[in-house]
């Protein structure tokens, strides 16, 4: 048994279990797999071969990990959770390889929920009871409905970017993330309708290079999902709403932009997911710079090691 602790009714057929793990009655884990330290896998957990735990992951009463699962460090898995590994599934006709699934170092999924093959649930997502995953989770998001869809951010304070003369010079609020800014434009109205305006360097933090125009998104879609290394955008939603959410690799915000007095600079170095958008929503973006597909960063990881090697 080594150093980890089985339950007289459990079956443990690998050798592959950390240090401190605990194995509760009637859980049988198959000779391929690989269990890492101080895990929880809890009464009537069925867990294959091809099958990666990392530490202090709790696996509770119910769930079966089936061949290409995947389970980082920190995970919490909910009681009766579903994974699934074959997108097209056959009585006695396997796949040459099955789908694999990966669930991100801290991520929650809470119980009953349902996971579709090679879905990636990022970093400190949290997955709602009874939820239908049927694609990739950004990280820190909050997934719930069927089919599954982003309702929030994890520990992200979340408010309307409205004009509120309570709230300091320029009646918008501050925000947490390192650099970016909300910024109130100009509005003139008369008898011939209402305009409003930005000018540089009075209104806009950067004489724009670049225009593009974000419309027609279906509310389920998630858009963004990068940082800039160089690049500095400026978010004006013209028409409906739509929520920005941003990460400085320390600290997250939101900020849910839905009027053409209301711009939000996102300076270098700020991870941004967009998403919620209404049906009518038409987001404008003022960008420093020409499009360079160098510019981007499209993965959290490496977002979050270069911010914290730059003081991000």
């Amino acid at each position: 048994m080594g150093n980890h602790y089985q339950h007289s009714h459990a079956l443990v057929e690998t050798s592959s279990v950390g240090e401190g793990t605990r194995v509760w009655a009637f859980a049988h884990v198959l000779p391929g797999a690989v269990i890492g330290r101080d895990c929880n896998i809890c009464d009537h957990v069925f867990i294959e071969n091809d099958v990666v735990l990392g530490d202090r992951v709790t696996i509770k009463c119910g769930v079966q990990l089936w061949d290409g699962v995947s389970v980082e460090d920190d995970v919490f898995v909910g009681p009766n959770v579903t994974f699934t590994n074959d997108p097209f599934p056959r009585s006695r006709q396997r796949p040459e390889s099955f789908t694999k699934t990966r669930v991100r170092r801290g991520a929650s999924i809470g119980a009953n929920a349902t996971i579709l093959p090679g879905v990636t649930i990022g970093q400190h997502a949290m997955i709602g009871a009874g939820a239908v995953v049927t694609r990739d989770v950004p990280p820190n998001a909050i997934v719930t409905g069927n089919p599954g869809r982003i309702t929030g951010y994890v520990d992200t304070p979340r408010a309307q970017a409205e004009l509120d003369s309570a709230s300091r010079p320029g009646g918008l609020r501050e925000l947490r993330v390192s650099g970016a800014r909300l910024h109130r434009l100009p509005q003139v109205v008369d008898l011939r309708g209402t305009l409003s305006y930005g000018e540089y360097p009075t209104h806009l933090p950067f004489q724009p290079q670049r225009v593009f125009l974000v419309y027609d998104v279906p509310s389920k879609e998630v858009r963004g999902e990068h940082a800039h290394r160089t690049l500095r955008e400026f978010l004006i939603c013209m028409k409906g709403t739509c929520s920005v959410a941003l990460d400085d690799g320390t600290m997250r915000d939101e900020v849910e932009l839905g009027s053409p007095l209301v711009g939000l600079y996102i300076p270098p170095m700020l991870w941004r997911v967009h998403y919620n958008y209404s049906a009518d929503a038409v987001l404008l973006v003022l960008a420093s710079d020409a499009y360079n597909a160098d510019d981007y960063i499209r993965d959290y990881d490496d977002f979050k090691r270069l911010a914290a090697a730059t003081g991000g």
